[in-house]
């Protein structure tokens, strides 16, 4: 079982006043002691981090995989590493891979442009936004620069694509975890007294175990370092690096059988009963 862990708040373009953030963490027993947070201001940096050795598993908080219907109507691949090769083939930048996404969803429906994964939709009480999406809150370009980066990098992606199995990749969603714990209250992007009140919540509630069992240990400047982050990024690693916890201790990582092979999974997320 793993023991080292990592989490990880991606952004698609970090700088020092947005950059990757890192929680890394050591599980024992029941409990995950957070080690220490980071804050990577390039993409570089980020790349470093896929490449140190192993044993390590981590959860990333970006898409492993786009909808089928997206993929098969456009040929890209069968399989999620064939998929990121065609479309980085296809497409020099992510601007370009807007153009792409917009150039497919101008010819549909309203309402059907920006389709989902299963997994998108496997969790109940709240949706992850579509991989599709590229403006707002990009996930789109989160997943063409950080998808491409894990298979570059040569880590093992469970369900999705060999690699070295001492560095595991986990699709995480922190929005996911937070809800089961506080509902849709909103604890991120502002200083405003009910989200900052959110956020005591959220890290009270990780340090009581109250997602799946797996408590937390802070220390005292750990947990301040969480609350005063009006950002959520620290937050949201944190959250991550739960999810890796959770995974570390379960069969096949968690992952519910039958995952598509070019939409991934979301760590934790259930299936619907068929």
């Amino acid at each position: 079982m793993f023991t080292q862990l990592i989490g990880v708040d991606f952004t698609s373009a970090p700088t020092r006043r947005k950059p990757v953030t890192v929680a890394r963490g050591l599980l024992q027993g029941g409990t995950l002691r957070l080690q220490r947070l980071e804050a990577l201001p390039t993409l570089a940096g980020f790349e470093a981090l896929l490449v140190e050795p192993g044993p390590w598993l981590g959860a990333f908080d970006f898409p492993f995989g786009l909808p089928r219907e997206f993929v098969d109507s456009l040929d890209l691949g069968a399989s999620a590493a064939a998929v990121s090769a065609e479309l980085h083939r296809r497409c020099a930048s992510r601007m370009d891979f807007r153009a792409l996404v917009d150039g497919w969803g101008n010819g549909r429906p309203p309402g059907q442009r920006l389709v989902h994964r299963a997994t998108d939709t496997a969790m109940a009480g709240v949706q992850s936004t579509s991989p599709l999406q590229t403006r707002y809150v990009p996930v789109g370009f989160m997943y063409f620069e950080g998808f491409s980066r894990l298979l570059a990098a040569g880590v093992h992606l469970p369900a999705l694509h060999e690699g070295d199995s001492a560095r595991v990749a986990l699709e995480a969603y922190p929005g996911f975890v937070a809800h089961e714990m506080i509902g849709r209250r909103s604890y991120k992007n502002s200083d405003a007294a009910d989200r900052l009140i959110a956020r005591k919540d959220l890290v009270d509630a990780l340090e009581q175990g109250r997602w799946r069992g797996l408590r937390i240990r802070l220390t005292h400047a750990q947990r301040e370092a969480l609350v005063d982050d009006a950002s959520g990024d620290r937050l949201d690693a944190s959250l991550c690096l739960l999810q890796a916890g959770w995974a570390a201790t379960q069969p096949n990582q968690g992952l519910t059988p039958q995952v598509d092979p070019v939409e991934g999974w979301i760590t934790g997320a259930a299936r619907h009963a068929s």
